[in-house]
Formats: structure tokens, sequence, C-alpha cells
């Protein structure tokens, strides 16, 4: 197993030890920067979350440079960003504090319906012409807001700026997958 692939397996055993610390929220105990109060279980998760983030730019980054590009890799990196990245917008609807829930269920469902279904053409695609659908600029910037606004989100106090960032996130959620399906539109001529 090539670098990159040992990269993408890593962030899908981080994955457990990311719901584990969601799942047992300490009652007690929490960090003061300044005014901000942040819960240490939610310090460690989203330092947890944000590494596993940084070997999915890792490993595409090593895998491209040194040609180490393979069918696990193709298969088990996306997989490996939706379920992490997935696992902590469902986390996100079910914490909340006394002034706030941490993400909206209906925000969480678009991004999890134009997952599903950007995943579906990508299969489509690649079974029916061999293309690949790769990541445009929107797709890239959907992803990047995407993980920084888990970040913040889980940051108790300072949730304002993850909650920038998820709607900024939607936004692209929802023109990125327009875009991919206005593309590749193609696929369904004929076909209905």
């Amino acid at each position: 197993m090539n670098l990159p692939n040992k990269l993408t397996t890593l962030r899908i055993f981080m994955i457990p030890v990311f719901i584990l610390l969601l799942i047992f929220q300490w009652p007690v105990g929490f960090l003061v920067l300044g005014s901000t109060k942040i819960f240490w279980c939610n310090l460690v998760a989203a330092i947890v979350f944000a590494l596993a983030s940084f070997t999915d730019y890792l490993d595409g980054h090593i895998a491209r440079k040194r040609g180490l590009v393979t069918n696990f890799g193709k298969f088990a990196d996306p997989l490996a960003d939706k379920m992490l990245t997935m696992t902590a917008f469902v986390f996100l609807i079910t914490l909340n504090n006394s002034q706030h829930t941490y993400a909206p269920a209906w925000v969480v469902a678009i991004i999890v319906c134009r997952e599903l279904a950007v995943t579906g053409l990508r299969l489509l695609l690649a079974e029916n012409k061999g293309q690949v659908l790769a990541a445009k600029m929107p797709g890239k910037i959907k992803t990047t807001t995407q993980m920084l606004a888990i970040i913040f989100l889980l940051l108790s106090d300072i949730y304002y700026i993850g909650t920038i960032l998820l709607y900024i996130c939607l936004v692209f959620t929802i023109y990125s997958g327009y875009d991919y399906f206005k593309n590749s539109w193609h696929i369904f001529k004929g076909s209905m």
C-alpha cells in the first residue's frame, strides 16, 4: 500500500475517534481563550477533524506528484471524505447549547442530497463513458468551506464564523451540484 492510500486509510480510521469524542461530551472542563469558552472534547474533535481533512489534501497531492494514483485511491479517497464530513454534519445537527443549534438540519439535508447525487453521477459517467468527473473550482471551494465550517462550528462560542462558512458552503454546494449536472446532462439523453 503506497503512502497516499495509507493516508486515506488513516482518515477512515480517524472517523471512529472523531465519533467517540462527540458521543462522550465531557460535562465539565473547558478552555478559556479571552471571553471564549471551548469545551475540551469539542476542541479535540475539531483538531482530529482538521488533521483528517489535511490528509485529504496531502494524499491527493502526493498521489498526483509521484504518479501513485490507484483504483483503491480513486474509490477510497472520495468515500473517506464523504464519510468524514457527513459524520460531522450529523453530529452538528444533534449538538447544541442553550443559545443555538450547531447546524440546521435543512442545510445539512441539502448538502447530503447534493453529495449523494454527484456521487451517483460520477458512478454513472464512469460506468457508461469511462469518464472521471473531476472536481472544479466551485466544488473545491465547497469542500474547503465545508471543512472549515465544521471545525469552527465545533468550537462552541465562536460558532458564528462556522455559521457564515456553512452558508457560503451551502451556496457553493448548490451551485457546484448544478454545474456538474449541467455539464454532464448528455449522459441522460435518450434514457428518459
